[in-house]
């Protein structure tokens, strides 16, 4: 009945969806959610578009995404900027002269760097064995001390000594006064919030949501030539080598009756002692809305966990074990000709969003061109 079955709303599925009815495919998508939209679905509340799974803010430095996503919405100017809260005092993130001269009193580029190979060198490691040992020899102790050990420990669940260093290659350190985090050329959050993204990927393709994939397994793979799959690669096959392991977030959201609660959308909790990692303050994302007036705010805190079955899945824990058990499920999935494992659940990887967007562009190139 069609050419394409798309199990999964998400960007990716969304996103080749989009391509192959452009290209005159029949299409249907299928979502186990109620809604599509994955985990950049967002929620109306109090005119408020609220990031349901989490802060989203869409960057790239590909102009050929940009344009194809600034095709479907119009992208304000955000500039995410956020703000570490370290016991009551703040710092600007990415680390930059602001978060040096709060931290050191330091003034000068020059005097930035001198403190911080100082403590570099104090520190003494050329080989890390561990995530703790990787930040002490690209940042020194201070800062890994205040704005990277307890908040990377509450995200991770596990010791600094105990996660592996290439979790963090490399830190961003700027020697200016930027507290733009990202350094790509476009940067913004959908006008209107990312509904309108997904509403325009999937305009005019049969979607039915509800609808799980593993409930009708036999029906749904005699339903299409091909299946592009974007949920859980070790669920497709019956985790017959083991569960993957992921983490997930807990969102505590709430609204409240001022008009600003915390003067920026995101604001990071680096200390032990407060459970969550983050608040975000939703309307900050999208000041252009007329709602951003009113006095009244919505705000989520995020507590991550380790995944539990019934949980949604956030981040892979790409550590030795898990990318060894991805390997042999990827090996398998190269079997499955008539399927295509595509996204961050069928591939066990972290995606930036425009990073999914690209993917799904060369997996729909490639499949196309094979075909025709």
């Amino acid at each position: 009945m069609y050419d394409f079955l798309i199990v999964g709303a998400g960007l990716y599925g969304a996103t080749f969806a989009c391509l192959a009815h452009r290209a005159g495919k029949k299409c249907l998508v299928i979502e186990r959610r109620p809604v599509t939209g994955g985990n950049i679905r967002c929620d109306l509340t109090e005119g408020i578009n609220v990031h349901t799974y989490g802060a989203h803010i869409f960057h790239t430095s590909n102009k050929e995404v940009w344009d194809f996503v600034s095709g479907f919405v119009p992208f304000n100017r955000y500039t995410n900027s956020p703000v570490a809260n370290y016991r009551g005092k703040l710092y600007n993130l990415p680390f930059n002269m602001n978060t040096f001269y709060r931290m050191w009193g330091v003034t000068t580029p020059e005097q930035a760097m001198e403190k911080i190979e100082a403590q570099r060198r104090t520190a003494g490691i050329r080989e890390p064995r561990n995530l703790e040992e990787q930040a002490l020899s690209l940042v020194g102790r201070d800062i890994y001390e205040i704005l990277i050990k307890d908040y990377t420990e509450k995200q991770w669940g596990r010791k600094c000594t105990e996660l592996p260093p290439f979790i963090i290659k490399r830190l961003p350190v700027r020697f200016t006064f930027d507290n733009n985090y990202f350094n790509d050329a476009y940067q913004g959050i959908p006008s209107g919030g990312y509904n309108r993204l997904i509403g325009g990927l999937l305009d005019g393709i049969e979607c039915r949501t509800g609808t799980d994939f593993f409930d009708a397994r036999s029906e749904w793979e005699r339903a299409a030539d091909r299946i592009v799959f974007t949920g859980r690669i070790d669920e497709y096959f019956g985790c017959r080598f083991g569960k993957l392991e992921y983490r997930t977030v807990r969102f505590e959201t709430e609204t409240l009756n001022v008009r600003n609660w915390q003067g920026n959308a995101v604001m990071n909790y680096t200390g032990h002692e407060v459970p969550y990692t983050r608040i975000i303050e939703h309307k900050h994302f999208e000041p252009e809305n007329p709602a951003y007036a009113d006095p009244v705010t919505v705000i989520s805190r995020e507590y991550p966990s380790e995944w539990k079955e019934g949980a949604e899945p956030f981040y892979p824990v790409n550590d030795e074990r898990n990318d060894a058990l991805y390997r042999k499920y990827r090996e398998l999935a190269e079997t499955q000709e008539k399927v295509l494992f595509g996204g961050r659940l069928a591939e066990y990887r972290y995606y930036d969003m425009d990073d999914v967007i690209e993917k799904a562009m060369q997996d729909f190139a490639e499949l196309n061109g094979a075909s025709s």
